[in-house]
C-alpha cells in the first residue's frame, strides 16, 4: 500500500511564492522517484517537474524553469515544489506522483511522463490572481 499526499496550495497574488509538499507513506521496500504535474481549467494535465530518488538529477518544464525548484527532504519520502514569481498561468490543480522502483535500480533517473508513475495524490489547488 502506497499513499501520496500533497499540501501547500492556496490563493496568492501575481509575483508571490508558494511551497508545495508531497509525502509518500508506505511500508514496502521500494524507492520512489517523484514528480509534479498540474491541470489548469479546461486543459490537459501537464508535466511540471521531476526528481530522481537520489535527488542528484531533476528536470523542469520550460514554462517553470528558473521559477520553480523541486527538492527532496532528508527523509527522502517528502518532496517539495518551491514556486516563485507565480503568474495566473500557473493556476491549476497540482498533483504529486510517485514511481515505484526496485532498491537495486539506478536511483538517478527522473521521469516526465504521466504514465511513468504508479501512485498519485488527490491534488492541491493553486490559484494566482492577476
Amino acid at each position: 500500500q502506497v499513499q501520496v499526499a500533497e499540501s501547500g496550495g492556496g490563493l496568492v497574488p501575481t509575483g508571490a511564492s508558494l511551497r508545495l509538499s508531497c509525502t509518500v507513506s508506505t511500508h514496502i521496500l521500494r524507492n520512489f522517484p517523484m514528480g509534479w504535474f498540474r491541470q489548469a481549467p479546461r486543459k490537459e494535465r501537464e508535466f511540471v517537474a521531476a526528481i530522481s530518488w537520489s535527488a542528484f538529477t531533476s528536470h523542469y518544464a520550460d514554462s517553470v524553469r528558473g521559477r520553480f525548484t523541486i527538492s527532496r527532504g532528508d527523509d527522502k519520502m517528502t518532496v517539495y515544489l518551491q514556486m516563485d514569481f507565480l503568474t495566473p498561468e500557473d493556476t491549476g490543480v497540482y498533483y504529486c506522483a510517485a514511481k515505484s522502483i526496485r532498491l537495486e535500480d539506478s536511483p538517478n533517473y527522473y521521469y516526465i511522463g504521466e504514465y511513468d508513475y504508479d501512485y498519485w495524490g488527490q491534488g492541491t489547488q493553486v490559484t494566482v490572481s492577476s
